[in-house]
């Protein structure tokens, strides 16, 4: 059995990261007889300045990509279409407002350690593309942590502090400098990139390929 470490660095507020996930774990499970795969999330902020937390997401992509907000829409509906195929609920996707992600990525850091980090992601995208929530407002992150089993007290705790802050920022001045600018990215064996959110068997002819090449 071939073991596969997949570095994953995405955002919280990527609509394209849960979709790359879902895909992925297709990917996984065709190939579970023939490999292991370790996943490790890495931080990367879409929206790395807290002053601009809370404008509806429609104007802010607008405004980014220099395209009209019917177009924004078409494109989220077009999200929404692939989300529903692959399970994930994305209901609220184009009611969301645009959000600081920091602090949710310190907690997934701290829900790693006790081997809950994809299911701390997982809660927190169900939060935000599926129920609009603010996944920058504490209790928000403290509900979606004591719904993955963990202990909201301990999380408060961690959010009243600096705890993990400087592992985030690690991440992310890691993987800048690593040439990384768009987010889904897959780090294979700490060797190979693999950029965007790939069709399942994309990913399947990259895994056997590189356990190929090992």
């Amino acid at each position: 059995m071939t073991t596969v470490q997949i570095d994953i660095v995405s955002d919280i507020a990527c609509p394209w990261c849960a979709i790359g996930y879902a895909r992925l774990e297709k990917a996984m499970a065709a190939l579970k007889d023939d490999m292991e795969f370790n996943i490790e999330w890495h931080a990367f902020e879409l929206n790395p300045d807290p002053s601009g937390d809370g404008e509806p997401i429609l104007p802010a992509l607008s405004r980014k990509y220099g395209r009209s907000e019917d177009e924004m829409k078409a494109s989220q509906a077009q999200m929404m279409d692939i989300a529903s195929d692959l399970g994930l609920n994305f209901e609220k996707l184009q009611e969301r407002h645009t959000r600081n992600t920091f602090d949710a990525h310190r907690l997934v850091k701290w829900a790693g350690e006790q081997g809950k980090q994809t299911a701390m992601k997982m809660a927190f995208f169900e939060a935000y593309f599926g129920r609009a929530e603010n996944i920058s407002n504490p209790e928000v992150l403290v509900y979606c942590v004591e719904a993955i089993g963990l202990d909201g007290d301990k999380a408060r705790e961690v959010l009243a502090s600096d705890l993990y802050a400087d592992a985030v920022r690690q991440d992310e001045a890691q993987y800048q400098q690593a040439g990384v600018s768009a987010v889904p990215a897959y780090i294979i064996n700490q060797k190979y990139l693999v950029s965007g959110a790939q069709e399942p068997e994309t990913l399947v002819k990259a895994f056997r390929e590189i356990a190929g090449s090992a």
